[in-house]
C-alpha cells in the first residue's frame, strides 16, 4: 500500500507493506486439536444409526493408535479407503446436522491451549488463518469458524442426490495441499515468503516448505528429523482445554502467559528469518 503526503511542491510517497499480505496455515489434527477430527465423530454417528457397533470399536482403535503412534502415507491410504467406503450412501443433510449438534462434545477437551493462543496471536497482527486437513470439509468448516479462521482446505466427496457417492472429488493431503495453498494464494494475493504453517506430520512436509516460516507442532519422527536438519522451530502443545471454555471470551491468566510467549515466538522467528535472509546476502557478495 502507497500512502502520499504532500508539503507544498514536496511530495513524498510512503510504501508500507502490511502484515495483511500474508497468511497462516493450520494443519488440524494433532496441532490444533488433540486426535482425530474425523474419528471423533463415531459416537454421534453411531447414535445416529450410520456406523454399527463393530464399525465404531474398530474407529476407536484407529483413533487410539492415531493418538499414541500417528499415521504414515500407507496407514493414512487405508485409513480413507475404509473411511470413503463407510459414508458412501450417507445424507449429507444429515451428516451436517449431526456434526453441527454434536461439535461440542465430539471435540471435547480436544484443543490444545497453546494453538488456540497462537492462533489468536495470529489473528491480533492481521494475517488470515487457514485450516489445512485431510479430514472432510463438512467436519473441518464448522471447527474452523469456531477458531476464527478465514477459511479452510479440507477433503471434498462427490454427491449425488444429496448423498455421498464414496469417491473423492479432491483429497487434501500431501502435494495436494501444498498445491491448495498455492492456488489459494494466488487468489488472495497472500505473500507465501510471508506466511506460517504448523504441522505434525512429515506427510504435510510440501506445505511446510511452501511458506517462509514453517514450524513443526509435536512432529513425528521423521518431521522432527527434517525440522532439525532444516533447522525449523519446534512446538510443544500439551494442555487439552474443552472447546466451550476456550472459546467463552474470559481472559486466563495462563492463556494470557501463553499468549506473551508465543508472541514473543512469532517474533523471534520473523527476526530469525530477516537475519538469515541478511546472512544469506552477505555471503553472496562475499562469492
Amino acid at each position: 500500500m502507497r500512502i502520499t503526503h504532500k508539503w507544498g511542491k514536496l511530495t513524498v510517497i510512503t510504501t508500507i507493506h502490511s502484515v495483511s499480505t500474508s497468511a497462516v496455515f493450520f494443519d488440524l489434527d494433532k496441532t490444533i486439536i488433540a486426535r482425530s477430527s474425523l474419528l471423533a465423530f463415531t459416537k454421534p454417528f453411531s447414535t445416529a444409526g450410520l456406523i454399527s457397533k463393530k464399525r465404531m470399536l474398530k474407529n476407536v482403535v484407529n483413533q487410539y493408535f492415531f493418538a499414541t503412534v500417528g499415521a504414515n502415507h500407507a496407514q493414512m491410504e487405508r485409513l480413507r479407503e475404509s473411511l470413503t467406503a463407510m459414508v458412501t450412501g450417507w445424507s449429507v443433510d444429515q451428516v451436517k446436522q449431526i456434526i453441527n449438534e454434536s461439535i461440542h462434545s465430539a471435540i471435547g477437551p480436544m484443543i490444545y491451549d497453546e494453538a488456540a493462543t497462537l492462533i489468536e496471536k495470529h489473528i491480533s497482527d492481521g494475517r488470515d488463518i487457514i485450516i489445512v486437513s485431510t479430514s472432510g470439509k463438512e467436519i473441518v468448516e464448522p471447527i474452523g469458524k469456531l477458531l476464527g479462521a478465514t477459511t479452510v482446505i479440507a477433503t471434498e466427496m462427490i454427491i449425488e442426490d444429496g448423498k455421498y457417492t464414496g469417491a473423492v472429488a479432491f483429497y487434501a493431503y500431501g502435494e495436494k495441499k501444498a498445491e491448495a495453498i498455492k492456488k489459494l494464494a494466488a487468489e488472495k494475493g497472500y505473500d507465501l515468503s510471508l506466511s506460517f504453517a504448523y504441522s505434525d506430520s512429515v506427510t504435510d512436509l510440501p506445505m511446510l516448505k511452501s511458506v517462509g516460516f514453517p514450524c513443526a507442532v509435536n512432529p513425528d519422527r521423521a518431521l522432527r528429523a527434517e525440522a532439525e536438519k532444516l533447522d525449523w522451530p519446534i512446538l510443544s502443545f500439551s494442555r487439552s482445554v474443552p472447546l466451550r471454555d476456550r472459546l467463552s471470551g474470559v481472559p486466563r491468566k495462563p492463556a494470557l502467559a501463553t499468549a506473551l510467549s508465543l508472541g514473543a515466538f512469532v517474533t523471534l522467528l520473523l527476526v530469525k528469518k530477516r537475519k538469515g535472509s541478511k546472512s544469506e546476502k552477505s555471503g553472496g557478495d562475499l562469492a
